[in-house]
């Protein structure tokens, strides 16, 4: 009963038989395959949950990333199982939610959410090229804070050592999103009980300066970008 957001005109969805069964999308009520949309999606969130297979077992953790066309960079210790199973190339998956609403209805049935979730399954591959790896890791950097990369200290030749990144190719993505009030059905609407949408909003706080931090240090320019980029 709830309602979603109806397709473009423009949008174009692939045959189904062009999806492996994992990647298609099993009720097309909210979904849709428009790479633009789930672009959108996850240039604006700033934590993803990957998963994987790690000894024959379901594995999801949360993780930063960045877009950098049809890639996405992750990165974490090089000593961490998710780096090391992945070091081959690994059929994973990568999902990030923006969470926009709750929808309050009258029945407990119809309580929903209103929310954007892009999903994308590739092959998640180790970044050994240094130079890559380099830039992967300025643009998760630049994705949380845009410039603070060239704000920080060099990276060194151990922390480069220390740090895993991983690519993983966006081969198929979908996405799921959900706007608009409850979806009561009609026989409900009388009731005298209250129905709309408690908006969720996510927003940069104060910056409080780190001890060693001198008072007459000024704010660098990436807080307010971010601030920008995440309003």
């Amino acid at each position: 009963m709830d309602q979603t957001v109806p397709p473009s005109a423009s949008q174009t969805i692939p045959d189904s038989q062009d999806r492996p069964a994992y990647a298609k999308i099993r009720q097309m009520k909210r979904g849709d395959y428009d790479r633009n949309i789930a672009n959108q999606i996850l240039d604006q969130g700033l934590l993803g949950h990957m998963g994987f297979i790690d000894d024959d077992h379901p594995m999801v953790i949360p993780m930063v990333y960045a877009r950098v066309g049809n890639t996405l960079y992750v990165h974490g210790a090089s000593t961490t199982r998710l780096v090391k199973a992945q070091a081959k190339g690994v059929p994973a998956s990568l999902t990030v939610t923006l969470l926009d609403g709750l929808v309050v209805a009258r029945a407990a049935f119809s309580l929903s959410m209103n929310f954007r979730c892009a999903i994308v399954h590739g092959t998640a591959r180790l970044v050994e090229d240094l130079e890559e790896k380099e830039k992967a890791l300025a643009a998760i950097t630049d994705h949380m804070l845009p410039g603070r990369w060239d704000e920080s200290r060099p990276m060194l030749a151990k922390e480069l050592k220390a740090t895993g990144v991983l690519k993983l190719s966006m081969d198929h993505v979908s996405t799921k999103v959900r706007t608009g009030p409850p979806g009561d059905d009609a026989e409900d609407l009388d009731l005298p009980i209250w129905a709309g949408v408690v908006p969720v909003t996510s927003a940069l706080g104060q910056p409080v300066a780190d001890p060693h931090t001198a008072e007459t240090t000024p704010a660098p320019a990436s807080l307010q970008a971010a601030r920008k980029k995440f309003a």
